[in-house]
């Protein structure tokens, strides 16, 4: 897989996640959400802090702050590291499962980075009121802005019988997480990672031959 190639996807990636961000963000009020399935809601969040909402300041003995911008800084880093370890896949030749992947994890890092960087002097606040798009009352600063999430799949949603010990009666909900476009594409690129390890990291010349081998 060639440079085009590989800017494409991520592209079409980055475009897919800021345009469902920039729609949620000015047609949803913080917490808003709509039912697609019992199973799949849009709801709309946001996460100042790492995967899961953790933060910083919850393990260190700093200020939340200070936290974020720290953790803005750390993503800046990593999303650079990536994208050499993209260029330098793509200058070797290396198998395509690779180089998507890695265009996959490239691309979802720095969908969430731009919000990180940039929401925050972009957008009002969303809290109790939809927020609108270069305000003269941003709701944060430079490297202090919050990913927005709004893919949520609560596919279980259901109590433990009371008989089950220290978890009776309590609510349990599967999958809880509420995600983005952005995530996705870093979940999938590292999956295929995983799954596809071999051929991931073989040459470009044994992906084509896996390939011919497995449809012979």
């Amino acid at each position: 897989m060639n440079l085009k190639k590989s800017l494409l996807i991520i592209i079409a990636v980055l475009l897919i996640d800021q345009l469902s961000k920039i729609y949620i963000k000015t047609h949803f009020v913080l917490g808003d959400s709509v039912e697609v399935f019992s199973w799949f809601k849009i709801l709309f969040i946001e996460n100042s802090g790492a995967a899961w909402g953790a933060k910083l300041s919850d393990f260190l003995p700093i200020s939340e702050p200070t936290g974020k911008l720290v953790l803005t800084v750390f993503r800046l880093f990593a999303v650079a590291g990536i994208g050499y370890w993209l260029y330098d896949t793509i200058q070797k030749k290396s198998s395509k499962t690779l180089i998507l992947a890695v265009c996959l994890i490239f691309a979802g890092a720095l969908g969430n980075i731009i919000d990180s960087v940039v929401y925050g002097v972009v957008f009002s606040d969303s809290y109790q009121q939809l927020a609108t798009a270069f305000s003269n009352e941003p709701y944060g600063s430079l490297f202090y802005g919050k990913v927005v999430d709004m893919l949520y799949f609560p596919m279980v949603d259901t109590t433990w019988p009371d008989w089950v010990p220290y978890f009776g009666g309590a609510t349990f909900r599967f999958f809880e997480p509420v995600f983005n476009i952005a995530d996705m594409a870093i979940s999938t690129g590292v999956g295929v990672l995983l799954v596809f390890n071999k051929r991931a990291f073989g040459k470009e010349g044994e992906d084509e031959e896996t390939t011919v081998e497995e449809t012979a």
